[in-house]
């Protein structure tokens, strides 16, 4: 059973119980201000997680695309890569641990048709002191289900990963007890980091056992929680079944939640008995293609082929739901990737045509299963060989620099050593080249070489020092746009977000129904907005939709929403939306409309979260301002604006 045929197997097997099957959210989550990328299955499912209810019922489940940038460092062993796929299911206060710790058993053992005995589980070992008792009922259920199958089952204390290497496992041991750094979920982490109010609870992780020989010693014992490379997380279930109170304390929920979240490509791999998940079905074409084109074999040359075979996913399905290259947030990170992928191939020996060769490849692995895909891989392929280009002049302009800069040591004798040699790059010279003129270090160490021209020891320490404070200004530089956590639940994100869509459908009063929402950002300081309109919005046109704005904000709106099918929101409702948003088979729309009105001001497709009346907004004598309107592309304006 290939990666693909687990996804769909997967799906069937929650549809067969009564599942209602999710559409993927896309990887930029317009409603979240606080990240970058959707990173889990559950986190475009956050609002109902904390009590909101789903159209689709108390049984959900689907297969979330998701990126988590943080990982980039780290791809190129066989586990880490940055894009992922995560099957997911969730009980809205339905069942609980029994059905769910069964049916992926069952799932893993009779559908994918893992070895039981490969399997590994851990469970939360409890805290006295916060009053939470060890997680017996899911240790329990795991007993029964590993003796089904005829399989003993000790169940052990282990406490802190730190106490498991030093510990190991030993004979008949499968479930392994964990503190709360291990298996506790929360939206802050452990348990003194739970945020007050929020649900909360323990959580069973899911391991393979790829065998000892896979074990690196240097983590210390094996033992499932251990990066070691003995063992492989393939699925975590989260039992949110408490609350932390004002106090510090916690109760049980009156109504329990289960979120599931297993790693596609980590079942794939253990179903092949592989612990390398670049050998899947969803990724081995495209190493396959590297081999042809480079001439070069995946053993030899495996760190490249996977970074290439990661990033080129990402960046296609970035390219489908919408994100462009750029020098900003999103499109920093996709044209990272896209770079980083390139300085790869340039180190297999591909130089040209390589976006073409590869990109179809990708999408060929997906547009079966997400129609997306298929109906933008014209657009996909045109965007990245966009980006191909622009950075092969980059590189090119990159070269020229280095060869003048290496011809300057040669001027005058105070260039050179005392045997008479020329003096090594420095640390100052990779970072003008990168910083500059955008050149890959690892490249230019390899020019030098080339060149015979040596590095200085502490050149590439010198290096990430520069990079380092460059880091540090671009994150205060940012602070306030992204904090972190998840659900953009902040009050002042809530005040922006409502005034955004007061001033969406203030621009159509004032210059007509042809403007339509192409994008917005949201920071605690200011809402950007970007819309279509063919010229420059002139001040005294500003002005008038400054005081609609503020005008409809002093009615206090009242602001509720209520579901809708798509189709009847679009068509029969005439909600407004975003250009280019997809949507699944529901959708929430807002609507903002004064007391004794029948026709709301505002009516608009939206995942929120807004305030709940718009006299909220001129808290602290506050009013909307627009600062500025610009271009923002062809036939785009974009429109600053603030609460003072």
């Amino acid at each position: 059973m290939n990666a693909q045929e687990i996804r769909n197997a997967y799906i069937q097997f929650f549809k067969d119980r009564q599942h209602e099957i999710i559409s993927r959210a896309p990887l930029l989550l317009k409603d979240d201000p606080t990240t970058l990328f959707t990173g889990s299955g559950m986190q475009p499912l956050l609002p109902y997680l904390l009590g909101e209810p789903h159209p689709g019922g108390q049984r959900l489940a689907d297969s979330q695309t998701c990126l988590r940038a943080q990982d980039i460092e780290d791809v190129g062993d066989n586990r880490h890569t940055t894009f992922f796929e995560m099957l997911g299911n969730w009980s809205m206060g339905d069942y609980f641990k029994e059905q769910q710790i069964r049916w992926f058993f069952e799932f893993l053992t009779d559908v994918v048709g893992l070895d039981a005995n490969k399997i590994y589980v851990t469970a939360f070992i409890g805290d006295e002191a916060h009053g939470i008792p060890r997680d017996d009922e899911a240790a329990n259920i795991w007993q029964k289900v590993f003796e089904e199958k005829g399989i003993e089952a000790k169940v052990v204390e282990i406490g802190s990963q730190k106490a498991g290497s030093t510990r190991g496992i030993n004979p008949g041991e499968r479930i392994f007890f964990y503190d709360d750094n291990e298996n506790w979920w929360s939206r802050g982490g452990g348990l003194d980091k739970t945020p007050i109010g929020d649900p909360c609870g323990p959580d069973s992780e899911v391991f393979y056992d790829f065998g000892p020989q896979n074990h690196d010693a240097s983590y210390g014992k094996a033992h499932p929680a251990s990066d070691s490379g003995q063992f492989m997380e393939i699925g975590n279930q989260v039992f949110m079944q408490y609350r932390r109170l004002d106090d510090g304390s916690f109760e049980p929920l009156e109504k329990k939640n289960v979120d599931f979240g297993g790693g596609l490509e980590r079942i794939a791999a253990a179903r092949l008995d592989s612990p390398d998940v670049f050998k899947i079905s969803l990724m081995w074409p495209i190493i396959e293609k590297l081999q042809e084109l480079s001439g070069k074999k995946y053993e030899s040359h495996t760190e490249s082929m996977r970074v290439i075979a990661d990033h080129l996913r990402a960046a296609t399905f970035l390219a489908v739901d919408g994100c462009l290259p750029s020098n900003k947030q999103q499109g920093y990170v996709m044209r990272r990737l896209i770079r980083r992928a390139m300085v790869k191939a340039f180190n297999l020996g591909v130089e040209q045509n390589f976006m073409q060769e590869i990109v179809p490849v990708v999408a060929d692995l997906y547009h079966d299963d997400f129609p997306e895909v298929a109906e933008k891989r014209e657009e996909i392929v045109t965007i990245l060989i966009k980006e191909e280009k622009a950075f092969r002049q980059t590189l090119r302009k990159g070269l020229q620099m280095f060869d003048k800069l290496v011809a300057s040591r040669n001027i005058g004798s105070e260039n050179k050593d005392e045997s008479g040699d020329f003096k090594a790059m420095s640390g100052e010279m990779l970072f003008t080249l990168y910083d500059t003129y955008g050149f890959p270090t690892e490249l230019a160490h390899e020019e030098a070489a080339m060149r015979g021209l040596a590095v200085e020891p502490l050149a590439q320490s010198v290096f990430e020092e520069k990079m380092a404070e460059q880091r540090a200004r671009s994150q205060t530089a940012a602070k306030g746009t992204f904090k972190g956590g998840l659900g953009g639940q902040d009050l002042i994100h809530k005040k922006y977000h409502t005034a955004t869509h007061l001033m969406y459908q203030a621009l159509r009063d004032v210059l007509g129904d042809h403007v339509v929402q192409h994008g917005s950002n949201i920071t605690e300081e200011r809402l950007r907005f970007d819309f279509s309109h063919p010229e420059k919005v002139t001040r005294e046109q500003l002005d008038e939709v400054e005081h609609i704005v503020n005008e409809q904000i002093a009615k206090d709106l009242k602001i509720s929403f209520a579901e809708y099918p798509t189709a009847v929101a679009r068509e029969e409702k005439h909600a407004l939306g975003q250009f280019g948003d997809r949507y699944g088979d529901t959708v929430k729309v807002y609507k903002m409309i004064a007391d004794g009105e029948d026709t709301p001001f505002s009516f608009e497709i939206c995942g929120g979260p807004h305030v709940d009346h718009t006299l909220e907004l001129f808290e602290d004598g506050k009013k909307f301002k627009i600062l500025k309107e610009e271009s923002s592309s062809a036939g785009i304006r974009r429109i600053k604006a603030v609460l003072v």
